[in-house]
């Protein structure tokens, strides 16, 4: 990987970020406004480092992306997958169907209740068949579906420990329905809870088009500039795959963007516990971090409006950028937020001449922002008569409840009393307070922090985990986890991974205290390097 010239983007709500890097040196560095269909912003940042950098597209060695795609696909109910679901569960499970809970519009957009099956089989934990797969059920249910989705889900019971009823069942609807048609097996998704994992494996299947449509589109675009190199995909937990093994799995970068930032904030800070604090122009994303990596949510992760269990960072999102609106009353504020005037900035902005007061003018009114970054291309202030008509006590009102608010959000995700390390990265990390903030024993802001989400693209680590169940009365403990070590490297490199680079990161194990037996789910992480 040495001297490998590495791109990466990573899209926020407002700015989309872009860094040309080579070992850890910033070769040149981009802000494109993000577009809605949001490739257009990442092909604008991408020419424009080509631009300024004047370097050899050919040099390229990796393309990395930070990804609104799926979940902005998910959240608007649109451009989705019609979507086949197999539930292999009958007679059990089948008093609450798949899709239950799940928010109106959603269901229609992918297709509804129309193309929902539940279908005899599915397996105990020990591996003993509910009842027998109905393969006759499946080809039927395939040859009414037939036209009419371009995606199946398949859920079984207990598939994450015996897969073999998903498996045939894929098998069943491949021969009816052809390859055209993409397939979704739940225990490649997620976990053991049956609804939460089916759901997963169904916004999987929802999204396989919006994912490879962007991952075509982003390859032809490089292509065309001269690039010849691979495009990978951030995942969730900061770590990234390939872009081929992300169109089968695209829910697994619903949390790429602020997982990207974690990762580059720790690359650029040298800093792997703590706090960091990714302000952009619209929200502000505060994680903790852990070894290195951001700490995974231990509780159901909620996608537009549907429960899943795939594995995401745990997240504070709050409503706080530069361009949020302070709300106020002559001198005391009313609020903060949590409308935005985002990209509108330098239009509604006080510091540009607008009528609305945001963050970032309070920033230039405290005198803390006093010079423009090269990154952006507009002055940080261009009325400044605006400002200094601004009452002194309103502007100290406002500096107060913007450190109370970030005060706040770091204290909710902390896990010790003791003040930790916080990182503020982002654009936005200009403009709000960074001495004296509670529970903090430092603030830094390393060089290139306002496209630290794109460098975190960048680090070229891919991850992977796999988890199993094992009966300690049958299997001997160690090697029931060399068994799902091996599962997990193998995981890895199929991301695109080299396999022998592969490392454990950590490894759990957890009772199923209401199961017979001794049996206990064992799950492993494991990370490995793209370039040897």
């Amino acid at each position: 990987m040495a001297g490998t010239l590495r791109l990466g983007f990573d899209v926020g709500g407002t700015f989309t970020d872009g860094v040309l890097m080579r070992d850890r040196e910033v070769l040149a560095k981009a802000k494109a406004l993000t577009t809605e269909d949001v490739t257009t912003g990442i092909i604008n940042a991408l020419d424009e480092l080509l631009k300024s950098s004047g370097v050899n597209p050919a040099e390229i060695g990796m393309v990395s992306l930070g990804t609104t795609h799926t979940t902005n696909a998910i959240i608007e109910r649109r451009n989705l997958n019609k979507v086949g679901i197999f539930r292999l569960a009958a007679p059990a499970t089948t008093a609450i169907p798949p899709l239950t809970g799940w928010p109106e519009d959603l269901k229609r957009a992918i297709g509804g209740p129309e193309f929902v099956h539940i279908i005899r089989g599915g397996s105990e934990y020990d591996g003993r068949d509910i009842a027998p797969l109905d393969e006759g059920a499946i080809a039927e249910a395939c040859r009414k579906m037939k036209g009419k989705v371009d995606s199946v889900a398949i859920t079984g019971v207990f598939s994450p420990i015996i897969p073999k009823h998903e498996e045939r069942a894929a098998e069943i609807v491949r021969d009816v329905l052809g390859d055209e048609v993409h397939i979704t097996l739940s225990h490649r998704i997620a976990t053991i809870s049956l609804l939460e994992r089916e759901n997963s494996a169904i916004l999987n299947a929802s999204v396989i088009t919006v994912m490879r449509r962007a991952v075509e589109s982003l390859k032809e675009a490089v292509k065309e500039r001269g690039i010849n190199a691979p495009l990978f995909i951030v995942q969730n937990d900061g770590s990234v795959m390939s872009a081929d093994y992300a169109v089968d799995y695209p829910i697994f970068t619903v949390a790429s963007g602020p997982a990207a930032s974690v990762r580059g904030a720790v690359y650029l800070s040298g800093i792997e516990d703590g706090v960091v604090v990714d302000i952009g122009g619209t929200s502000t994303d505060v994680a903790y971090i852990v070894k290195g990596f951001p700490r995974e949510s231990s509780i159901t992760v909620t996608i537009g409006g549907v429960k899943t269990n795939i594995r995401c960072p745990d997240l504070l999102s709050i409503a706080l950028g530069g361009g949020t609106i302070v709300k106020h009353k002559g001198e005391e504020v009313v609020a903060l937020g949590p409308e935005s005037v985002g990209y509108n900035l330098v239009r509604l902005g006080k510091a540009f001449g607008g009528p609305l007061l945001t963050v970032h003018d309070v920033a230039v009114a405290k005198g803390v922002l006093t010079e423009r970054l090269d990154v952006f291309k507009t002055d940080f202030v261009t009325h400044p008569e605006k400002i200094e008509a601004l009452p002194k006590r309103l502007v100290e009102n406002a500096w107060a409840a913007i450190k109370a608010t970030l005060e706040e959000a770091i204290d909710k995700m902390k896990t010790t009393a003791e003040p930790v390390p916080a990182i503020f990265i982002g654009g936005g990390a200009l403009v709000v307070p960074r001495e004296g903030i509670a529970g903090v024993s430092k603030v830094l802001s390393p060089e290139h922090f306002e496209v630290g989400g794109a460098v975190g693209t960048t680090i070229a680590e891919i991850g992977a985990y796999a988890e199993g169940v094992v009966d300690l009365e049958r299997e001997d403990r160690e090697e029931a986890i060399a068994r799902v070590i091996e599962q997990a490297k193998d995981n890895a490199a199929a991301a695109g991974a080299i396999r022998e680079t592969v490392e454990v990161m950590d490894i759990e194990e957890i009772p199923f205290t209401y199961m017979p037996g001794k049996r206990e789910k064992i799950r492993v992480r494991v990370k490995g390097k793209i370039f040897a």
